[in-house]
C-alpha cells in the first residue's frame, strides 16, 4: 500500500474486506519488510463497480491496532444511506449462501486455507505471496456488533484510477479474519455480545464461486466471490494449524520489516575528489533530514578508491562491497574499468548508479546519471552550418559522439578531420595546431575530460589560436567548469552546453551549504561543485527515493543468503535485484541536474541543457537544448560596443612598465598604497582616460618587464601585449608602440604619442685647445684652398706684371750721381714682391706697391674681395667657437653606423624596434640586423635602463636604438651625458591597447581623442619631459641644432 499523501502513485490494488463488527480488526500483511511504526494509509469504498465512493480513510497498524481508528470522510447525511446499502446486500449475499449451501459442505475440507496448502510449494506460494490478518486484542469496551458489510479496498497510489476494475489483480491473497467478543457489556449502549469467529479468505481469480465448509458448523454466509465467513463458536483448528499460522504472521513481521540502515556502495577513481565531496554532502543531508517521511532510514555507505590500470583491484573492490551486502552501488569509472564493473553488475543483478560517460552497449543493471550531448551537439553544428571542422576525442569518453558526426557528415556531406589526442603532450598539442593552422583549420569541437580539456585549451593559447576567426565548440556538460579567462578577451568564439543551472533555487541552497564545507575535511569544496559531483548528488538522491518506494511497497530487498562471493560459478545473483532495478528507472525527480527520469535502459530522458557562449565579460546563455523542443536560441540584445555597463561594478587592471617618464615610483611610495605609488606621463593618462570612461581601475606592472613580441619557436607572447591576449589584463596604458604584428591580436587607439626611432650615442669630450685650434673655424679643405688661391694669383700677378708695359719704367738717376743709365728697364712685381702683395690683402694690410696696368689691379680686386669674405666667415666663427664647447660626433646617421664597425649598436630585445629591422627591406638596415643577431657577445638588452646604461658605460664604443621620445629624455636626465644624432628612422606612435573585442575599446578611443583636442597630451609631455628636465631646456633635437656648424664645400 502506498501513503495516501503520496504523489507519484502508479498501480491500483484492489481487494474485498471483510467489514466486521468494531471490536475486530483486519490487518493486511505484505509480502516484503514494513516497519511496524510506519502504518499504512488505505482508503475504503463501496463496492458499487464504477461508482464507488469514498467512506473511510485511515490506518492500519499490525503493532497498534488502536493508534490511529479508522475515520469516517462520508457527510452525516449519508451514514443512514451507507448502513442501508450494506444491510440490503448482506440479506441477500445470505440467501445466496443457503441455497448453496450443500454444495459448500461437500468442498469445505478441500477449499479451506489452511488445509488447501499442505504441500511445501503452495506452502512457500503462500507465504510469499499472501497477505495473512492476525487477531486483535480483546476489548471489553467495543461497539456492539454489526451486520457484514462488502466493501472495496483501494490503495492510493494513482488517485486517477480510483474506479479501475476489481478484477485487475493478478496474485491470490488471502485475508484472515479472526474476533473474539469478551462478553463484557458495552459501554455505550450496555448491551452484550455473543462471541463470534467470522474467516474470510480472498482470490483474485476468474472463478465465480468459493465455497468454504468446515464439519460441525453452521452454513457459511457468501458475501462476494472469493469470500465466505465462518461462524467460529463451533470450529476446532488442529494443532498443524495452529503452528502454520503463527510461523507465518512471524514470518511475514521479520522478514517483511525494512531496514533502517540502508547498505550503498561507492567506488571512486583518482582525481574524484569533489565527487566524493558530492557523495558525502548527499548521503548526510539525507541521514539528517528534519522530515521522517523522507528520511525514514539511513544510508551507511562502503566507500573504496580503485585503481582502474589495475583489474585486480577492481574486481577486489566490486567483490567487498557485494560482500558487506550493499543493495546498489554508486561508482564512477573509465575505459579501463567500465566492462569490468556493468559485468560484475549484470552478473550478480547489483545496481550501478554512475556519473561516468554513458557506455555504448545496453547494460540493465547500469543507470546513467550523464545525459547524451550527441543530439544537442548535432543541432549545435546544424545551426553554424558548419561544414568543415576538426573533431578532437580520445577514447577515454568513448566513441558515440564520433560514430555519430561521422554518420551525420556521411548525410551532409562534411568535410571532418577526426584526431585522437590520446597520448598527446604539450608539444604535440602544439605541433598538431600549427599543422592544423597551415591547413587553415578555423573550426574545432574538442570532446575530451575536463584535465585533458584544460590542457588542450592552453596549449591553444599559447600558440596564439584564441584570437578572432577561430571558433571552438566544447562537446562537455560543463561549461563554467572550464577556465576560460584567457579565451575571454582574445576574440575566438567559444560555444558549450551547461548542465546545471546555477540559477535554481535547489542549487542555491545547496551552493550554501557548499561553501560552508570544511577544505581540510572535505577537498574539492573550495572552488564551485563541477557538474560531475552535481550528477554525484543526484545519485544519492535517486537511490534514497527508490528504497523509499521500494519500503512504502514492503517489498523484501533483504541480502539474506545472498551477500557472499561474488566469484562463484555459477554466479548467485541477488533475489531482489530485478526489483531493485526496476525501482530506479522508475525514479523521477527535480535534482541538480535538473528533471531526473530514466528510460528503460537506464539513460535520462526528458533533460534539459543550456547553451552558452563566451562573451567578453563571461559565458552568457545564448539558449537551451530539450527532446522536444531541439534547439531554441534566445534572442539577445548584443552588447554595444561603447557599453561598459558590464564593468562598473569592478575593477579594471591597467597593465603598464616601469619606464621614466612613463611610469615611475614616487620618492617615499613605501607611504602609499595602490595606484598613488606610481608618478609619470602613463600614470596621469590612466587617470584622465578612467575618468571620461566612468571605470575603477587597477595599477599592475609587467612581470618580465617587456613591451609584447611573439617567440618564434614556442608561438607565446610575452610582456604586456601576453598580459592582454591571456586576459591578464584589461588595458594596456605604456609606451606601446603600434605595430602590425601586434594589431593582429590586440586592439589599439589612436595615437596619444607620434615618435620614430633615433640613435642614441653618449657625449663626446670636450676638446682641449691646441697649436693649430685658429684654424678649426673653417676646414680643412678651405685652409688648403686659400692657400692653393694664394699661391696662384700671385704667380698671376708676377706674369701680368711681366708683359704689361705699364709695370715697366725707367728710373732717371738722381741728382749728383755719376753713371750711365741701366740697361734694362725695372719692374716693381717681381715674384716675392707679388706673395707679398697677395699676403698683405689677405691679411687686410696692404703694402707699399700696387698693380699699375688695368689686368695688375683687376687680379688685384678680386683677391681683395676674396680675402673680404674668408675673413669675415673666419672672424664670425671664431666668435662662436670661443664662445661654445665644441664636440666631435664620431656618427651622424644610420649610414654611419653601418659602414663602421668600431661601434656596436643594439636595441631592446623584445620591443617594436627590433621588430623593425628585422622586418625591414631597406639595405642599409638590413645590413644593420644583420650585424645585430650575429654579434658576439649580444648588442641586446632586455630593459632601456639597461641600454642607456651600457651606452654610458661604453666610453663611445655602443650605441642604442630606441624611441626618439625616450632618448630625448634620457638626454635631459643627469649625468647629461647620453645625445640623439641623426634623425628619426621611421614614424610611429604610441597607443593604448585592449585585448581584441573589448568592449573598452571604442570607449578608451574616444577619451584618447577628447584629450587631444584639449591639448592635455601636450600639456603631459610638457610636464614630464622639459618642466622636469635637469640639463637644461630644450629636446634632444634642439641640442642637436645648436651644436656649431662647420661650412661643407659641397
Amino acid at each position: 500500500m502506498y501513503n495516501m499523501n503520496e504523489r507519484d502513485t502508479r498501480i491500483t490494488q484492489k481487494f474485498v474486506l471483510c467489514q466486521l463488527p468494531p471490536q475486530w480488526e483486519v490487518l493486511p500483511v505484505h509480502r516484503g519488510p514494513k516497519p511496524p511504526s510506519h502504518p499504512n494509509s488505505i482508503a475504503v469504498y463501496t463496492n458499487n463497480g464504477p461508482n464507488s465512493s469514498l467512506i473511510y480513510k485511515g490506518y492500519i497498524c499490525p503493532s497498534h491496532p488502536t493508534q490511529v481508528p479508522m475515520t469516517s470522510v462520508m457527510p452525516p447525511t449519508e451514514k443512514s444511506i451507507r448502513e442501508q446499502l450494506f444491510e440490503s446486500r448482506y440479506l441477500q449475499l445470505v440467501e445466496k449462501v443457503r441455497a448453496k449451501d450443500s454444495e459448500a459442505q461437500a468442498q469445505a475440507r478441500n477449499l479451506t486455507v489452511l488445509s488447501s496448502q499442505s504441500n511445501s510449494t503452495r506452502a512457500a506460494e503462500a507465504q510469499t505471496r499472501s497477505l495473512s490478518v492476525q487477531p486483535s486484542q480483546v476489548n471489553g469496551n467495543r461497539a456492539a456488533e454489526t451486520p457484514t458489510r462488502t466493501i472495496l479496498v483501494q490503495t492510493n497510489q494513482q488517485s486517477n484510477n480510483r474506479k479501475a476494475d476489481s478484477t485487475t489483480c493478478s496474485t491470490t491473497r488471502q485475508i484472515v479474519v479472526k474476533a473474539e467478543a469478551s462478553g463484557t457489556q458495552n459501554q455505550e449502549d450496555g448491551s452484550s455480545n455473543k462471541p463470534r469467529t467470522h474467516r474470510c479468505s480472498l482470490t483474485a481469480t476468474n472463478e465465480r464461486e468459493r465455497h468454504c465448509r468446515r464439519s460441525n458448523i453452521r452454513p457459511s454466509i457468501h458475501l462476494r466471490e472469493g469470500i465466505e465467513v465462518y461462524n467460529r463458536d463451533k470450529m476446532r483448528i488442529s494443532a498443524v494449524d495452529w503452528f502454520l499460522l503463527i510461523f507465518s504472521g512471524f514470518w511475514a513481521l521479520t522478514m517483511g520489516a525494512f531496514p533502517s540502515s540502508v547498505q550503498i556502495g561507492g567506488l571512486f577513481i583518482r582525481n574524484t575528489d569533489q565527487e566524493y565531496t558530492a557523495f558525502r554532502l548527499a548521503i548526510f543531508l539525507h541521514n539528517t533530514s528534519p522530515n521522517a517521511s523522507e528520511a525514514p532510514f539511513n544510508l551507511v555507505p562502503h566507500v573504496d578508491n580503485i585503481e582502474t590500470a589495475n583489474s585486480f583491484a577492481v574486481t577486489n573492490a566490486f567483490c567487498s562491497q557485494y560482500s558487506r551486502g550493499v543493495f546498489a552501488i554508486f561508482g564512477l569509472y573509465d575505459k579501463r574499468s567500465v566492462h569490468t564493473l556493468t559485468s560484475f553488475c549484470s552478473a550478480l543483478h547489483i545496481s550501478l548508479i554512475t556519473p561516468s560517460f554513458p557506455t555504448e552497449g545496453e547494460s540493465q543493471f547500469t543507470l546513467q546519471m550523464r545525459p547524451s550531448i550527441r543530439g544537442a551537439l548535432l543541432s549545435l553544428l546544424d545551426h553554424y552550418d558548419w561544414n568543415k571542422f576538426v573533431f578532437l576525442y580520445d577514447t577515454d569518453r568513448g566513441y558515440s559522439i564520433l560514430q555519430a558526426i561521422m554518420e551525420k557528415a556521411g548525410q551532409n556531406n562534411w568535410q571532418v578531420s577526426a584526431i585522437c589526442v590520446e597520448n598527446f603532450n604539450d608539444a604535440n598539442y602544439r605541433r598538431l595546431l600549427e599543422d592544423l593552422d597551415r591547413r587553415q583549420e578555423k573550426k574545432f569541437v574538442i570532446d575530451l575530460e575536463a584535465e585533458r580539456l584544460q590542457n588542450m585549451l592552453e596549449q591553444i593559447v599559447s600558440v596564439g589560436k584564441h584570437v578572432k576567426g577561430y571558433h571552438y565548440i566544447m562537446a562537455n556538460l560543463g561549461f563554467k567548469d572550464i577556465n576560460l579567462e584567457r579565451f575571454m578577451h582574445g576574440g575566438a568564439n567559444v560555444t558549450g552546453f551547461q548542465l546545471v543551472d546555477f540559477s535554481n533555487p535547489m542549487v542555491i541552497k545547496l551552493m550554501q551549504r557548499w561553501n560552508k564545507l570544511d577544505q581540510r575535511e572535505y577537498p574539492g569544496s573550495d572552488g564551485p561543485p563541477k557538474y560531475t559531483s552535481a550528477l554525484t548528488y543526484d545519485g544519492v538522491m535517486v537511490m534514497a527515493e527508490a528504497f523509499r518506494h521500494l519500503r512504502r511497497q514492503k517489498v523484501d530487498i533483504s541480502r539474506r543468503g545472498n551477500a557472499g562471493d561474488c566469484l562463484a560459478n555459477p554466479a548467485a545473483p541477488w533475489n531482489q535485484g530485478i526489483d531493485m532495478e526496476r525501482t530506479l528507472k522508475q525514479v523521477r525527480l527535480q535534482g541538480l541536474t535538473g528533471n531526473v527520469q530514466f528510460d528503460h535502459y537506464g539513460r535520462r530522458v526528458n533533460y534539459t541543457m543550456d547553451v552558452f557562449e563566451l562573451k567578453n565579460n563571461g559565458p552568457r546563455r545564448i539558449g537551451y537544448w530539450n527532446d522536444a523542443d531541439k534547439l531554441v536560441l534566445i534572442q539577445d540584445s548584443p552588447l554595444l560596443p561603447n557599453d561598459t555597463s558590464g564593468i562598473e561594478n569592478r575593477t579594471v587592471v591597467v597593465t603598464t612598465i616601469m619606464e621614466g617618464p612613463y611610469v615611475m615610483l614616487k620618492k617615499n611610495w613605501e607611504m602609499y598604497e595602490g595606484n598613488d605609488q606610481y608618478e609619470g606621463y602613463c600614470v596621469d593618462l590612466a587617470s584622465e582616460i578612467a575618468k571620461h570612461i566612468g571605470i575603477k581601475y587597477k595599477i599592475s606592472i609587467v612581470p618580465d618587464g617587456k613591451y609584447g613580441a611573439r617567440d618564434p619557436e614556442t608561438k607565446i607572447w610575452n610582456g604586456m601585449v601576453g598580459e592582454l591576449v591571456y586576459g591578464k589584463a584589461e588595458i594596456a596604458v605604456a609606451p606601446l608602440t603600434i605595430t602590425l604584428v601586434r594589431e593582429e591580436v590586440i586592439d589599439f587607439s589612436k595615437p596619444f604619442m607620434s615618435l620614430g626611432i633615433s640613435i642614441m650615442i653618449k657625449k663626446p669630450q670636450k676638446s682641449k685647445p691646441g697649436v693649430f685650434s685658429f684654424l678649426d673655424p673653417l676646414a680643412y679643405e678651405i685652409w688648403m684652398c686659400i692657400v692653393f688661391a694664394y699661391i696662384g694669383v700671385s704667380v698671376v700677378l708676377f706674369l701680368v706684371s711681366r708683359f704689361s708695359p705699364y709695370e715697366w719704367h725707367t728710373e732717371e738717376p738722381e741728382e749728383g750721381t755719376d753713371g750711365p743709365p741701366s740697361d734694362q728697364p725695372p719692374n716693381e712685381f717681381g715674384i716675392f714682391n707679388s706673395l707679398w702683395f697677395s699676403l698683405g690683402a689677405f691679411m687686410q694690410q696692404g703694402c707699399d706697391i700696387s698693380p699699375r696696368s688695368l689686368s695688375g689691379r683687376i687680379v688685384g680686386g678680386v683677391w681683395w674681395f676674396f680675402t673680404l669674405i674668408i675673413i669675415s666667415s673666419y672672424t664670425a666663427n671664431l666668435a662662436a667657437f670661443l664662445t661654445v664647447e665644441r664636440m666631435v660626433s664620431p656618427i651622424e646617421s644610420a649610414e654611419d653606423l653601418a659602414k663602421q664597425t668600431d661601434i656596436a649598436y643594439g636595441t631592446l630585445d623584445s620591443g617594436s624596434t627590433k621588430e623593425f629591422f628585422r622586418r625591414s627591406k631597406i639595405a642599409v638596415y638590413e645590413k644593420m640586423w644583420g650585424y645585430m643577431k650575429s654579434a658576439e657577445p649580444t648588442v641586446f638588452t632586455k630593459t632601456t635602463a639597461e641600454g642607456v646604461a651600457r651606452v654610458r658605460k661604453s666610453k663611445g664604443k655602443y650605441a642604442f636604438l630606441l624611441e626618439s621620445t625616450m632618448n630625448e629624455y634620457t638626454e635631459q636626465r643627469k649625468p647629461c651625458d647620453t645625445m640623439k644624432v641623426g634623425g628619426n628612422l621611421d614614424s610611429k606612435g604610441y597607443g593604448v591597447a585592449t585585448p581584441k573585442g573589448s568592449q573598452l575599446r571604442s570607449a578608451v578611443n574616444l577619451a584618447v581623442l577628447k584629450l587631444n583636442e584639449q591639448g592635455l597630451l601636450d600639456k603631459l609631455k610638457n610636464k614630464w619631459w622639459y618642466d622636469k628636465g635637469e640639463c637644461g631646456s630644450g629636446g634632444g633635437g634642439e641640442k642637436n641644432a645648436c651644436k656649431p656648424c662647420r661650412i661643407e664645400t659641397e
